[in-house]
């Protein structure tokens, strides 16, 4: 249900402030996201911070005995880095954790705005 909430405010707060989500994994202790902005208009920044505010009052309210920590530490993907490697990285976090065999089996790891599968195998092409 809480994961379930955050992926729903995740959605409306990227598309509200022009960001896709490449991939997003919700771990037992923390998150793992690639927020992407689609031009000119997108606010990343603002995007996080609304997301944080949103779910915080909703956990809050919802479950009151976790939070969010008061910052999170963010890093801009140059165009040299590896994305596939990133993408990969952040999906096999449950496995590298124990909590699954294959990272495809794990149910709180997903993407918003495209197709997860093909992004971390690098099957077809994405511009980015």
């Amino acid at each position: 249900m809480t994961v379930r909430h955050c992926i729903m405010v995740l959605t409306s707060t990227s598309a509200r402030f022009a960001c896709t989500v490449p991939i997003y994994c919700f771990m037992p202790d923390h998150l793992h996201l690639l927020l992407r902005g689609m031009g000119d208009e997108a606010d990343a920044w603002a995007a996080m911070a609304s997301f944080k505010q949103r779910t915080g009052f909703w956990i809050a309210s919802n479950r009151p005995a976790f939070w969010w920590q008061k910052d999170y530490w963010d890093h801009i993907v140059r165009p040299h880095e590896d994305v596939r490697g990133l993408l990969r990285y952040i999906a096999e976090n449950p496995v590298r954790r124990g909590l699954v065999a294959q990272w495809r089996d794990y149910p709180f790891t997903g993407s918003i705005g495209y197709e997860l599968s093909a992004l971390v195998d690098g099957v077809g092409s994405v511009a980015w």
